[in-house]
């Protein structure tokens, strides 16, 4: 049996895989409230405990960056040591950054699990690349080694934001008195979409909707502005959004030239598979083609969205599984 671990700050879902053939099930899954726990450790021990297996590999996905088997969780008082889930799962342990989970599991989608943007040369071979806007923004890119695609994770989300129009420096300079130093992230996630909400609400004062800001009070921010940009009830949530949908675009383009991405791009994370039909709209693939003499190179490019919520646990199985072949 195999065990993967998908870790995020609000839930750690694990599963016992059984392998056959190439391909790997789904035996047993389990849910937990990451808060309600002191660590990964204690997560484990708990669901051995209700699915004693012998264990021949495991893998874990975890937000933040893994160095020498270790973590720093992201969002959480944790600190993840493989050398002590190794102990206790009684088998070898990988940690992997949860993007680099998130991009294991793309080889176990099936057609159905994902949405085409672009089509692109499907025939083409090559790179892959992940781009995953969710609470923050996470990228991650796939090795073609002319048998198969080996992840690697990367820490893409943090760059420089690269601002291209007026309106764009115009933000940049309005976060950069906020954060000083201005993220892609800043302007590509949950709060990114809020940050470009405070930003165009300081543009046009007269416009803010009084309604909205007080569902601002009561709910979290960037779901009141997607929620009506999505219903079109709020002009400045619709240009909210729009903008946010342009640099998806942009930093999906990016990362498709950085990483010669001729295997497709794939949007992962919790926004994408929300606004879907915003997607579809020209201002993602202008963004994503914007790039000079290279817009003809990126038109070849295949453009999907993962819609299959358990990815990064499908990934870490499939790690897990890799690990032990290897």
């Amino acid at each position: 049996m195999f065990l993967g671990g998908d870790i995020g700050g609000t839930k750690t879902n694990l599963a016992l895989f059984e392998p056959s053939g190439d391909k790997l099930f789904i035996q047993f899954e389990e849910k937990y409230p990451s808060q309600d726990h002191k660590g990964l450790d204690e997560i484990v021990k708990d669901f051995l405990t209700k699915h004693p297996s012998k264990i021949t590999s495991a893998a874990f996905g975890i937000a933040g960056p893994v160095h020498n088997g270790q973590v720093k969780t992201t969002n959480l008082p944790w600190q993840v040591d493989a050398k002590i889930l190794s102990e206790i799962t009684k088998s070898p342990v990988c940690l992997i950054n949860d993007l680099e989970a998130n991009a294991w599991g793309i080889s176990t989608l099936k057609d159905n699990e994902l949405h085409i943007l672009q089509k692109g040369d499907s025939n083409s071979k090559g790179n892959r690349a992940l781009i995953s806007a969710g609470t923050g923004l996470g990228e991650a890119g796939l090795y073609f080694n002319g048998n198969k695609h080996l992840p690697f994770a990367c820490e893409g989300g943090h760059v420089d934001f690269a601002a291209q129009t007026d309106n764009e420096i115009e933000l940049l300079k309005f976060l950069r008195e906020s954060f000083g130093h201005v993220s892609y992230e800043r302007v590509l996630s949950g709060q990114g979409l809020q940050n470009i909400y405070q930003f165009l609400s300081s543009k046009y004062p007269n416009k803010v909707s009084q309604q909205l800001t007080q569902e601002m009070k009561e709910k979290a921010p960037p779901f009141v502005i997607s929620e009506h940009a999505l219903d079109k009830s709020d002009e400045l949530s619709v240009k909210a959004l729009d903008q946010m949908i342009s640099f998806y675009g942009a930093a999906a383009g990016n990362l498709a030239l950085k990483f010669m991405a001729f295997g497709g791009v794939y949007l992962g994370g919790g926004i994408a598979p929300k606004i879907l039909k915003s997607l579809e709209s020209p201002l993602f693939l202008d963004a994503f083609l914007n790039k000079g003499r290279f817009s003809s190179f990126l038109k070849t490019i295949p453009i999907s969205v993962i819609l299959n919520d358990k990815t990064a646990l499908l990934g870490a199985g499939a790690c897990a599984f890799h690990q032990h072949l290897n």
